[in-house]
């Protein structure tokens, strides 16, 4: 069994207003280092294959077909022994 922990983002292009609440937000509470704020999601799948190689192709396929909204998010797939 192997795990794929995928990490989703928005795209650079595209506005992120959750992210700049949240920017916004650690200002008020002394955070000025903090230059910028981007929100996405983190999911981890346990996939029943026979090699990290398939585990790979379903986390990608799904995050293709699912997971990740191709027109505006970018993900990255990393798969461990799980």
């Amino acid at each position: 069994m192997f795990k794929a922990s995928i990490t989703v983002t928005l795209r650079p292009a595209i506005l992120d207003p959750q992210g700049k609440a949240t920017h916004h937000a650690l200002e008020n509470l002394g955070f000025d280092q903090v230059e910028r704020v981007r929100i996405g999601k983190f999911i981890e799948l346990w996939i029943d294959v026979p090699s990290a190689e398939a585990a790979r192709a379903v986390a990608r396929a799904a995050c293709e077909k699912l997971l990740a909204n191709p027109v505006m998010e970018d993900f990255e797939v990393a798969v461990t022994v799980g």
